[in-house]
């Protein structure tokens, strides 16, 4: 069956670093355009970063411009968050979403804490 399984959230201090993964199985990972999304509690689903299937990256939420930078690693079915320099408006649920053509799946996301 399909499985995106995200890990890395935590507890971090203003300033810290964190690196988030998300692992796929079931489908053919190469294949398929990665994103990262965020939900802060009581705020919309932001969009904040894309990695296409030919390695092309966007990042889509200003405000981690420059501080956040998304990866994969296909050899390991891997899609990589490196967020420095975080902030307590980071604070979030971040979750991972696959897509390929008709297909269209999503993790159940990790919790990032960012708190002095």
């Amino acid at each position: 069956q399909v499985q995106l399984v995200e890990s890395g959230g935590g507890l971090v201090q203003p300033g810290g670093s964190l690196r988030l993964s998300c692992a796929g199985s079931g489908f053919t990972f190469s294949s398929y355009s990665m994103s990262w999304y965020r939900q802060a509690s009581g705020k919309e689903r932001e969009l904040v970063a894309t990695i296409t299937s030919a390695g092309g990256t966007t990042i889509s939420a200003d405000s981690v411009k420059g501080r956040f930078t998304i990866s994969r690693d296909n050899a390991k079915n891997t899609m990589y968050l490196q967020m420095n320099s975080l902030k307590p408006e980071d604070t979030a649920v971040y979750c991972c979403r696959a897509r390929f053509r008709q297909y269209n799946y999503w993790g159940q996301g990790t919790q990032v804490t960012v708190s002095s």
